[in-house]
């Protein structure tokens, strides 16, 4: 199978570190603000955001980890036992980390978790790369790139700390 890197390590870091001042821009501070990395690779992208923006303004955000495998439409039906992380929403700002946005049903089982582990006052969606092909109307608030692709195409994110490198690519 071929594929072609779409970003390096390089561009990886700019892309988070532009995140990082569209998120400190856009919210004037972060003093009542959350980020959820979404299992697996959206996990460390969080903690990358995390000590952006703490080495950009100083401040810790506090960062919480999501598993929406149990509010997934397309696994079928599963009992929702406990909460997917443990830390209270009510309240906070809430930024959701993800590598990829497809179809928005990852995104969707998400926001259903939030809703049942409080009520966020705000909602933004971050997210490495946004490949379209939308089935719900969800959009990132920050990307760090838009690459149009095919059905036929995989988009892949490696991070090191899972994959042993940091790039983007395309199969």
């Amino acid at each position: 199978m071929e594929q072609r890197i779409l970003i390096d390590e390089a561009g990886m870091m700019r892309a988070i570190r532009r995140i990082g001042h569209e998120i400190l821009e856009r919210n004037k501070g972060l003093s009542n603000a959350l980020i959820i990395g979404i299992e697996r690779r959206g996990v460390h992208l969080a903690k990358r955001l995390q000590a952006q923006i703490e080495a950009i303004e100083g401040i810790q955000v506090d960062v919480a980890t999501m598993d929406v495998s149990l509010y997934r439409d397309d696994r079928g039906h599963q009992p929702k036992e406990g909460l997917p992380f443990t830390m209270d929403t009510t309240g906070k700002i809430v930024i959701l980390v993800d590598d990829v946005l497809f179809t928005g049903r990852t995104i969707r089982s998400a926001l259903n978790a939030l809703m049942d582990a409080g009520r966020p006052s705000a909602i933004q969606l971050a997210v490495l790369v946004d490949r379209g092909h939308r089935e719900l109307p969800i959009r990132a608030d920050y990307v760090g790139k838009n690459i149009p692709t095919s059905h036929l195409e995989t988009v892949k994110v490696h991070v090191h700390e899972v994959d042993g490198d940091d790039s983007v690519v395309i199969f």
